[in-house]
């Protein structure tokens, strides 16, 4: 297993002991940080695009739901039901299979080219930024959240377009996300009302890739670089700069340790991950996450009608599990399952075709 051991408090243990908590990973005494990648690969979850006939079906207008409080459903999906429309903020306008880029990883052929024309409200142009949401479904997929005790990780590689390609503004252009959520105490309302009571809190950290356009004020070239959401308060910051020679394919990836932080990783190139990608670990909104619920993907653009977005393609968004037994199992439930329906459905269309 890949991990980078960041520190190691153990006040009072004798060294046996201490031996005996690294064997298990884990412990309340140990604080490590796991490499995205780490453990098996979920390959129920995710996508390759290498998928003949592989198809993403829109079904516009788009959801929303965090701007105007419309969810407008159903929501869009790919044919294999791996990726959907986020019911927030809806999905990029153009989503395409397309040939992998030069100096991808090794065995791909495919991988998918994202973009957004009308992002934000439908029908509407504010003319700010906005974005759309792509969603690698793992709650909808698997039919249950990943603890963190489990110590799931996200992986994808992206490729960066030349910089004469990128929408000419300075600011984010996409994201790479997870939806987490945490429980915490909120007092409990009303007149007679006391004590307080456990809410689950959704909320989703991430990586943010900005472009530094040099028609810019103060800018004096193309360039990019990777903010981090977030610190203890929720605010981004920058962590690593990007140049333009340097664009073209990245590994990014995020992890979660059974502590509840975020950890953030990011190397360029397509090989894997290792504990020298490191850019930083953080609670967000100094909070702890408790499970894992979607890995996700913001396309964002100039919300003006005519400005399309950068054309950045992505490839094998993965999830990984470190102890995954739990999740190996429901895999195997779920594709039982989606076995049945398709046997079931192929006899309905055999007897149907017989009764004509």
């Amino acid at each position: 297993m890949k991990y980078a051991l960041s520190r190691y408090v153990a006040l009072g243990i004798t060294a046996f002991f201490a031996a005996d908590v690294l064997a298990l990973d884990y412990s309340l005494s140990t604080t490590t940080v796991p490499v995205p990648g780490s453990g098996a690969k979920i390959d129920f979850l995710g996508d390759t695009f290498e998928e003949d006939g592989w198809k993403f079906y829109h079904n516009h207008p788009k959801s929303s739901r965090e701007e105007d409080g419309q969810a407008r459903g159903p929501l869009a999906f790919s044919g294999n039901k791996r990726m959907q429309e986020g019911p927030e903020r809806g999905q990029p306008d153009l989503l395409e299979v397309i040939k992998t880029p030069p100096n991808g990883l090794p065995e791909s052929n495919h991988a998918l080219l994202i973009r957004t024309l009308h992002s934000g409200v439908p029908g509407t142009y504010s003319r700010t930024v906005q974005q759309d949401d792509l969603i690698c479904g793992i709650t909808t997929r698997l039919g249950s959240q990943i603890p963190v005790r489990e110590i799931p990780s996200c992986v994808v590689r992206i490729w960066l377009p030349p910089a004469e390609k990128w929408e000419n503004r300075s600011g984010p252009h996409f994201g790479i996300r997870v939806g987490v959520r945490t429980t915490k105490l909120e007092p409990n309302r009303g007149f007679f009302a006391s004590g307080s009571s456990s809410v689950v809190e959704p909320y989703w950290p991430g990586m943010w890739i900005h472009f530094r356009s040099e028609t810019s004020r103060g800018v004096e070239s193309d360039s990019a670089l990777i903010k981090v959401r977030g610190d203890h308060r929720g605010i981004d910051f920058p962590v690593k700069n990007i140049s333009a020679d340097q664009f073209g394919w990245w590994t990014l990836g995020m992890s979660l340790s059974p502590d509840g932080q975020v950890h953030y990783f990011a190397r360029q190139g397509v090989d894997d991950l290792t504990s020298q990608d490191h850019l930083t670990s953080q609670f967000p909104y100094s909070f702890r996450a408790e499970r894992l619920n979607s890995f996700f993907f913001n396309s964002c653009n100039l919300n003006d009608g005519t400005t399309w977005s950068t054309p950045f393609v992505i490839d094998d968004p993965s999830v990984y599990v470190v102890n995954s037994t739990r999740v190996m199992q429901l895999v195997q439930r779920r594709e039982a399952y989606e076995l049945r329906r398709q046997q079931k459905r192929s006899a309905y269309r055999t007897y149907q075709s017989r009764s004509r």
